[in-house]
């Protein structure tokens, strides 16, 4: 069976690059998909606690038959449970609920700056991985200004910054503030969203060259550049369609012209909300 290629974070450790994301997924509905995902190749599993599906993947781990060695699971803290000590709380919940005693990457999943918390929640998460709990550590969501801060104030620097980051929006800034810092760039909603992008003209002539979707041209992109990708789907044909992306080879004219999507100079292309103001609970 093809396996995903890996990167290796700042901390010696390895990610798979291609990932399985499991957001607005039931917590029903989320051990059957995490299972054919695990059947198509993928062993790279993003979850987070707002998702409330973090017990749905433990099911899915627990009857897998595969061992945590051969896996990489991350999860992420809640808004609402930054700080040192309720993050030190909120990490043993979620652990309950995915069934593991260690895991692979959990990572801050808002900045929320207004809250001001998130440098004393990083402080929890090197403890955390002190301790042996997490084998590594890093945020979402962040701007260079936050990632600036907690690694001034901590003397620690992410193994990875999750964000959204498609063709339309492509992040640039962040993406070469990770590569001087040694920070890997993960990105979410990585398809865009609403089909717009995978209805673009340049990502169906590409594809249509390549006889691949779109999807798997765009996913081919991300792993081009050096992204850590996650794709999200609950149909089990496109589950492993996207996985397949790995056999897409683009060449320098196709990644030129998919870059030349993006729409960030034009003040576009942004899905979610903004990190720099975020203050959702």
């Amino acid at each position: 069976m093809t396996l995903s290629p890996t990167l290796t974070f700042n901390d010696g450790n390895q990610i798979p690059q291609l990932g399985y994301g499991v957001w607005q997924v039931e917590d029903g509905v989320a051990e059957k998909v995490v299972r054919q995902a695990f059947e198509a190749g993928y062993r790279h599993i993003d979850t987070a606690k707002i998702y409330g599906n973090e017990a749905g993947v433990g099911r899915a781990i627990a009857s897998s038959g595969l061992s945590p060695e051969q896996l990489f699971i991350t999860t992420k803290l809640w808004n609402a449970d930054q700080g040192y000590e309720s993050t030190l709380a909120a990490f043993e919940e979620s652990m309950d609920r995915l069934g593991l005693e260690t895991l692979d990457l959990y990572l801050i999943h808002w900045m929320t700056p207004k809250r001001d918390k998130y440098v004393d929640t990083w402080k929890a998460l090197i403890e955390l991985q002190k301790r042996g709990r997490i084998k590594s550590i890093g945020v979402s969501n962040f701007t260079v200004e936050g990632l600036e801060r907690i690694i001034d104030e901590s003397g620690v620097v992410p193994a990875i910054h999750q964000i959204e980051l498609h063709p339309y929006f492509s992040q640039r800034e962040l993406r070469e503030f990770g590569t001087a810092k040694g920070i890997l760039t993960q990105a979410w909603s990585p398809l865009g969203q609403g089909g717009e992008l995978l209805e673009d003209a340049t990502v169906a002539s590409i594809a249509a060259k390549h006889s691949a979707t779109p999807a798997q041209v765009v996913i081919a992109w991300h792993l081009a550049i050096g992204n850590v990708v996650i794709p999200k789907s609950v149909t089990e044909s496109r589950i492993r369609e996207n996985f397949a992306a790995l056999e897409v080879s683009l060449d320098t004219d196709d990644i030129v012209a998919i870059n030349a999507l993006d729409r960030s100079a034009k003040g576009e292309g942004r899905i979610g909300a903004d990190p720099a103001v975020a203050d959702f609970a």
